[in-house]
């Protein structure tokens, strides 16, 4: 639902770092120290969407605020997220996760109490600060407290534990938003917060890395911060218009060229140029970049329409893509057998395409019907897609490196996709108002609504479906014109998908080169 990646992708941003001899109970204290962590993440990072009807009805938000909510997160999750891997290199892992968590904690705790929207707007960018702590440092220490030898069993522990809590975060923040409050999905991080660095602080050892001179990328942080966040901005309040929009979007572009300057001149980059060279390596991130712009930008509008258009409750819509989320991790096995058996090149093309049919059948439902006749298909084909592209893009990114860049490269690659997912929902924001505002005053005249309604429906159409009326035609018009827009922006993710399968068909190396280190 989230720009995030999912837990078993997120496994990959650890680099091959020596690991220091502990003992099995220690290592049972890390894996259950970075699995309440990152659970806090992973959860928050699949549940606010379901909350997001309860936000807005509740602080009086426009849709382009609601946009923020989770763009904000994202902004600074994507661009801080490899100066996070960074600082625990340097300063201690463990002090970084401690950090990390404490941050994420206490923003979430804001975010529970925020009595406006600003607030909680603000709230969440203070999270995604400490999720790009959070998450690289709590892989960071299991990749130094366990050997090689039992480092991947260590990771699949984690990854098994941090899928079931994300999987299961949609239904139990919907569960407490329907029979409680939106705000108890961020007050439920508290709890774990202190469990979590209680079992830090008194059971897990600290380590760093032994490069004495490794250095911060701040400027390449800023940089990549304000670029992105000029950039986001122009695009989600491009509808309002204005001279500061339109510079916003300049800077940020000129910003971000810095950025790339900057990268290719310093001596510690947070995002090595030079990982570029690898012809697989760009296809594998042109490829993420396409299809989670697709995954984060649509599925943001699922829950908005499930919740304020069809009328399902809010644990029923965050069940809804559970059944995805379950096909993707149960075929995880089978996946990876595609590329032993085929490479990584033929299931990456395949993968996106079936996403592509995915999203288009997202596309023809209306307003009503059965789950399971409507988007229970649909969803199905996601996870059949999405369980085809994970293991074989991981692959690809990890082999299209020398060994001692995997660390580097996976970490770009995850940033990619949170970057793709971060500008993707702020174009179909873009798109999604364009469309659905016409609509709507194409519903409210054929409706024949008197001047009074349509005067009060319109006066509030940057609410979109969250449009208050008592008037019944005139909530007919306002789910038509919601229903009218969804289909677009999906049709777009549907094109974003193909486009990922093209780029694998025209960068990626024919035959097992994709799966061959260079």
């Amino acid at each position: 639902m989230n720009c995030a990646r999912l837990p078993c992708d997120e496994a990959v941003i650890l680099a091959k770092r020596p690991a220091a001899a502990v003992t099995m109970q220690t290592g049972v204290w890390v894996l259950v120290a970075t699995v309440l962590g990152t659970s806090m993440e992973f959860i928050d990072g699949t549940v606010v969407n379901v909350a997001l009807p309860a936000m807005q009805t509740g602080l009086g938000a426009s849709g382009s605020q609601v946009q923020w909510v989770v763009e904000a997160y994202a902004l600074f999750l994507s661009a801080l997220l490899l100066v996070g891997g960074s600082m625990g290199d340097i300063f201690g892992r463990r002090r970084i996760f401690v950090i990390g968590v404490t941050l994420f904690a206490s923003a979430s705790v804001w975010c529970g109490v925020a009595p406006t929207i600003q607030q909680l707007i603000a709230a969440r960018c203070l999270q995604g600060v400490g999720g790009a702590m959070l998450v690289p440092s709590s892989l960071a220490l299991i990749s130094s407290c366990f050997p090689p030898e039992t480092r991947g069993k260590a990771i699949g522990t984690w990854s098994g534990f941090s899928s079931m809590m994300t999987a299961l975060g949609p239904v139990v923040g919907g569960w407490l938003v329907q029979h409680g409050s939106w705000r108890w999905v961020f007050f439920l991080n508290a709890p774990l917060a202190v469990v979590t660095v209680t079992i830090a602080l008194r059971k897990l050892p600290e380590s760093r890395s032994g490069a004495a001179a490794h250095t911060l990328d701040w400027r390449g942080a800023v940089l990549a911060t304000a670029g992105l966040s000029g950039v986001t901005f122009a695009l989600i309040e491009w509808t309002q218009g204005g001279v500061i929009t339109r510079v916003a979007g300049v800077v940020g572009v000129a910003l971000l060229a810095a950025f790339v300057w900057v990268e290719q001149h310093c001596e510690a980059p947070m995002m090595p140029l030079s990982l570029f060279e690898s012809r697989n390596f760009v296809g594998a991130n042109v490829l993420t970049f396409f299809l989670y712009a697709a995954f984060g930008g649509a599925l943001f509008y699922l829950p908005l329409n499930l919740i304020q258009v069809q009328g399902y409750s809010p644990t029923a819509a965050g069940a809804a893509l559970l059944p995805m989320v379950l096909l993707l991790f149960a075929l995880s096995r089978w996946s990876g057998g595609l590329v032993a058996r085929y490479g990584a090149r033929r299931p990456l093309i395949a993968g996106p395409l079936i996403v592509a049919v995915g999203y288009a059948l997202m596309t023809r439902p209306g307003i009503g019907g059965s789950y399971w006749t409507t988007y229970f298909p649909a969803i199905i084909v996601l996870g059949m897609g999405m369980a085809v592209s994970v293991a074989p893009l991981t692959t690809v990114v990890l082999n299209s490196v020398d060994e001692s860049s995997t660390g580097s490269a996976s970490g770009v690659n995850n940033a990619a996709s949170q970057v793709a997912g971060l500008l993707a929902l702020a174009v179909f924001g873009l798109l999604f108002f364009h469309v659905f505002s016409p609509s709507l005053d194409r519903g409210l005249k054929r409706a024949e609504v008197s001047a009074e309604v349509a005067q009060e429906i319109g006066a509030q159409r940057v609410k979109l479906a969250a449009i208050e009326t008592t008037d019944p035609q005139g909530r007919v018009a306002v789910n038509e014109a919601f229903v009218a827009s969804f289909r677009v922006v999906f049709w777009l993710a549907a094109g974003l998908a193909g486009v990922a399968s093209l780029s694998a068909a025209t960068i990626l190396r024919r035959g097992n080169d994709a799966t061959t280190r260079v």
